[in-house]
């Protein structure tokens, strides 16, 4: 419970400092909970309707790698269709719901938004909601088939007898495609912890060379071929965002530096 403690004070300052007790908090995170769980029921219905459409789109990144691939991923058991059902619509009800979710979450980290800082939430979700679907995008057309092929003909050179089940197949892709989205997501998490002064220019500068060992051992585990090219691919611009990320939150340490000694100006004006 400590590091709830902890994060309810956090609340706390963004509310004006407005103390509250500890059940008024956990009231607001079940509310919070019960609007996560309708949401993501309902995107789930919405694309459990489309569940054939959303099959053969997931089918595409198998037949850009290998087309005989088609008929090498099966089922086992009586109820796996159904189960498949149920996975391809959790992770696209999870993907539609991204946008509504990420403002919930905001909305309870974040109770007390000043109408200048709201002006800059619904930016930043959609932000966010696009690099997600960039990185999607980019996993979906070129990371997935291009992994796809690479293990397939790896298991041709190793003479293994290729028999994939469609669950094991669903969940790769969810991981592969979601995963990369997540990980487009590095300008928006760096802004905002920026926004909110967790983290400075100073700090994101010196901690430089270390982000950038940990982003291409990023890139080199996602990355589906060992080659150099593929692996520069999905490293760089990683390393750009970063990069990008670093010098905007600089301007925002520069706006609130000049507001702040414009306030201290005007304090001893009057």
């Amino acid at each position: 419970m400590t590091w709830l403690t902890k994060f309810f004070k956090f609340r706390e300052k963004s509310d004006g400092d407005v103390v509250k007790p500890f059940l008024d908090h956990m009231e607001d995170l079940r509310w919070m909970i019960i609007k996560v769980i309708i949401t993501m029921i309902i995107a789930m219905a919405i694309s459990f309707f489309f569940v054939n459409d959303l099959m053969r789109l997931v089918q595409r990144p198998m037949i850009m790698a290998a087309p005989e691939l088609q008929h090498k991923i099966v089922t086992r058991t009586i109820i796996e269709p159904f189960i498949v059902s149920m996975m391809l619509a959790f992770f696209a009800g999870l993907t539609l719901a991204l946008p509504f979710l990420g403002y919930y979450v905001l909305s309870f980290v974040l109770p007390a938004l000043t109408r200048t800082e709201k002006k800059f939430l619904f930016p930043g979700i959609i932000a966010s909601f696009s690099l997600f679907v960039s990185g999607a995008l980019i996993s979906y057309n070129y990371i997935l088939p291009k992994t796809l092929k690479f293990f397939y003909d790896y298991s041709i050179k190793m003479q293994v007898n290729i028999l994939w089940e469609w669950k094991d197949y669903i969940s790769f892709c969810a991981w592969l495609t979601i995963g990369f989205g997540l990980l487009c997501q590095l300008p928006v998490v760096m802004v905002g912890l920026g926004f909110v002064g967790i983290v400075d220019f100073r700090f994101l500068s010196t901690t430089r060379p270390y982000a950038v060992v940990i982003i291409l051992v990023l890139a080199a585990v996602i990355a589906p071929t060992p080659d150099p090219v593929t692996f520069l691919t999905l490293g760089v611009p990683i390393i750009l965002l970063y990069e990008i990320c670093i010098w905007l939150v600089w301007l925002i340490d520069r706006r609130r530096r000049l507001k702040a000694e414009a306030d201290a100006k005007n304090d001893l004006l009057s």
